[in-house]
């Protein structure tokens, strides 16, 4: 893979997830109360595309900065290990939580599975993602593959994720902001990444054209 068609295989991936999530998010407010369950399957099922993209730009990031500068090919490794380990953690929430719901109506209890999420899909979650952004806004500064606001705005966005770390402390009902499983913690956090994640697709397609 070559450069030009590294930045065009990460832009496109970017934006396909960015889409994703998009769709994904405004489904966590239409209720202001417990959701049903097409409610929640449907936006895990979106929010299966949209890992499955990330996956795809996380991957096409470190081939990105190993073509761009290959000194700084270990900054794109761990951008990608941590991007990966973060797909992987909410692939496992989402299916916890999916589970759960489906298993609602039977006779087992839905909150032992539904419990073991609000640690994956909060704190560990923001730990991952804050890893991977601030690795992603380190390769850029390094490599300048890109233009300098995609790297500060890697690390704002770390910093936020970070801020939510302690979230794990303040209980777990998605009604509150700050909390384990609030809505700060998850769906206003998924709306950042997502917006984020346009942004660098649709730079990096740009910057493919451009033939840099």
């Amino acid at each position: 893979m070559n450069e030009n068609l590294a930045r065009r295989f990460t832009g496109i991936a970017g934006t396909a997830s960015a889409a994703a999530l998009i769709l994904e998010v405004p489904l966590y407010f239409v209720y202001s109360d417990e959701p049903p369950a097409s409610n929640v399957l449907s936006r895990i099922l979106i929010g299966l595309f949209a890992l499955a993209a990330l996956l795809l730009f996380v991957t096409g990031f470190r081939e990105l900065v190993k073509r761009v500068a290959p000194e700084y090919e270990w900054a794109g490794s761990i951008a990608s290990a941590a991007g990966l380990t973060y797909v992987a953690v909410t692939l496992v929430s989402s299916g916890l939580e999916a589970g759960a719901v489906i298993a609602a109506d039977r006779p087992i209890d839905p909150t032992i599975a539904v419990d073991g999420t609000y640690i994956l899909y909060g704190t560990i979650g923001r730990i991952l993602l804050a890893l991977f952004l601030a690795s992603v806004g380190f390769a850029l500064h390094r490599t300048r593959a890109l233009p300098r606001w995609t790297s500060r705005a890697a690390y704002v966005l770390a910093a936020v994720n970070l801020a939510f770390v302690p979230s794990l402390f303040f209980g777990n009902t998605p009604a509150d902001f700050y909390a384990a499983n609030g809505w700060g913690t998850t769906a206003l956090m998924g709306a950042i990444l997502s917006y984020w994640l346009l942004a660098m697709g649709v730079t990096l397609l740009r910057s493919a054209r451009a033939g840099r």
